[in-house]
Formats: C-alpha cells, sequence, structure tokens
C-alpha cells in the first residue's frame, strides 16, 4: 500500500472531508466519494486512514507537563447544560492572579486536540478553562464522529450559554486576574464571535474559521483577531457582511486570511494542518491577547 504524503491529496479530497466533518454528507457518501480518488496505488482504505484525526502522534504539549497545574472541574451552565465538565490549567511557576482564556471546542467536543491547544496556552502565562458542551450526554466519546453526532443533538444557543457560564467561572477564580478572552475553532470559532457579541465585559475575541454574527454587532466591546483559512470557501463568504458591519460600528479588529491552507489549518491532528501557517496564527493569537489581557 502506498504510504501517503500530504502533497499526494487532491484539493476535492480536502473538501470532501470538510462536508463530512461538517455533517454536509454522511459516513456512507464520504467513502463513497472518496473511491474516485483511491488511483495509483492509493486505496479508500488508506485516505480514510490518512484524513481522520491521529491524537495519539501530534500533541504539542505532554498531558502531564510538570510545568503545568491541570485538572478536570465541573462548573454550573444554569441557561445552558447544568453541570459542564472542564480542563482547568494554569502554570505551577505562576506568581499572582494570571488572564483568563475560555478555549472552545468544534463540533465534535472536547477532544485531545482543544485540550492540548488549552495546555499551549496556559503554558504562555494565562488561566485557561476548556469545557467540553457534551458534557449533558456524557462528555466526550472519545472518537470524532460519535462526538459530531452527540454534538448535533445539542442547542448551540443552549452550548453558548455553556461557555458564557465558563466565562463567568473564570472570572470569579481565585486564581484570575478578570481579564478574559476566548479562542475557539470552527464551531468555537463562531462561539468566539457570538461571546464577543454577548459578553459585554469580554476582554478579546480570537475566533479561528469561525461563522459570523448576523446581528447586534453594535454590541461587541472586545477587540477581535479573526483567523480565516484561504481555501475555506464555506465560512469566508460570511467575511465580508461582517467586515462591513465591524467598520460601519466603528470595532476594533484585525482579520488574517492565510493563503493555500485549508479549515482546521491549526488542528494538528489532520492533514489539514499546516505547521507555518498555525504557528504563525497562534503567535499572533498570544501576543494579541497579552496585549488585551495582561
Amino acid at each position: 500500500m502506498k504510504l501517503l504524503r500530504k502533497e499526494d491529496i487532491k484539493q476535492e479530497v480536502f473538501d470532501l472531508y470538510d462536508a463530512y466533518a461538517h455533517n454536509k454528507i454522511e459516513r456512507r457518501d464520504f467513502v463513497q466519494k472518496l473511491s474516485v480518488y483511491a488511483v495509483g496505488g492509493i486505496t479508500v482504505a488508506s485516505l480514510m486512514s490518512f484524513m481522520m484525526p491521529n491524537y495519539e502522534d501530534t500533541f504539542l504539549v505532554e498531558k502531564n507537563n510538570p510545568d503545568l497545574d491541570s485538572e478536570y472541574i465541573t462548573y454550573n451552565s444554569p441557561k445552558g447544560g447544568g453541570d459542564i465538565k472542564g480542563l482547568l490549567s494554569k502554570p505551577k511557576s505562576a506568581k499572582g492572579k494570571l488572564p483568563g482564556i475560555v478555549v472552545v471546542h468544534e463540533n465534535r467536543g472536547l477532544n485531545p486536540y482543544v485540550e492540548d491547544t488549552a495546555r499551549r496556552a496556559a503554558l504562555a502565562g494565562f488561566i485557561t478553562i476548556a469545557p467540553d458542551a457534551l458534557s449533558p450526554l456524557g462528555g466526550y466519546p472519545g472518537n470524532d464522529d460519535k462526538g459530531r453526532e452527540l454534538q448535533s443533538k445539542r442547542d448551540r444557543n443552549e452550548m453558548l450559554e455553556d461557555f458564557i457560564a465558563a466565562f463567568e467561572y473564570l472570572k470569579t477564580n481565585e486564581n484570575c486576574n478578570g481579564k478574559i478572552g476566548v479562542v475557539g475553532f470552527c464551531f468555537g470559532g463562531w462561539i468566539s464571535n457570538m461571546m464577543a457579541v454577548k459578553v459585554p465585559d469580554l476582554a478579546a475575541a480570537v475566533p479561528f474559521y469561525g461563522g459570523q454574527p448576523t446581528e447586534d454587532i453594535k454590541n461587541i466591546n472586545a477587540p477581535l483577531m479573526l483567523q480565516y483559512a484561504g481555501l475555506d470557501e464555506r465560512v469566508n463568504a460570511g467575511w465580508p457582511e461582517y467586515e462591513k458591519a465591524l467598520k460601519e460600528n466603528n470595532k476594533k479588529h484585525v482579520a488574517f486570511f492565510y493563503p493555500d491552507v485549508n479549515h482546521g489549518f491549526h488542528n494538528t491532528s489532520t492533514p489539514r494542518y499546516d505547521k507555518e501557517a498555525a504557528e504563525l496564527a497562534w503567535a499572533r493569537t498570544i501576543d494579541f491577547f497579552k496585549e488585551n489581557l495582561v
């Protein structure tokens, strides 16, 4: 069987995966459509295996990193799902109160990639909370396919309340200085945008390839850093109107488009990951939070 590389994969395969990962096509249809690209020693099975997340070999921060205090906690979301589990992390060397970051997962619950991202942010000098919006349904099931299925059963506005409640939890945490931002990916990008609309004292928001709000843009107080993938036509289609509204309402924002990368380019676990773009976007994100939260 041919050993696949990212360079061997046609863009249409990434587009198919995006449709599959966002519940636009069923798994059976995804597999059937992949068969068109199973040529030249490439099998459908090898394509499927290559496109699926690989968490075990892609962590950037050890789960038990000795420089972190990291633990699962439970907080209450009275307007959302009730008791919500979250990963709370902070650097062990911290002295005094820290700025906070809510880290918001994609459309499949709190998977290992998002936990890894929350630990990365904590190592940069923040107290972070990464909630699991699947908590009312038993939590992330250990499999992204099942995670997407579970998350589709929850109302997204109730999930938004879960992440707003995480903001409130951090705000009253004894180790937090009260200045809190949010970063989110895909579904989490939409949550990040919506928290900017809904939370008056949010101090900064960094949505990665997130859907855009269409109402109440005037309510945004937080400065925004918007991160977009150049090849992500689906999400990018909403940017012109959002940009227009932000400008009309004199909202502080900056947007970056990373050329020739796919939706999910920050996610280390799939071949959509683009190291150069991801590291640049993450460095910009951390600098933005340090500018606005510290």
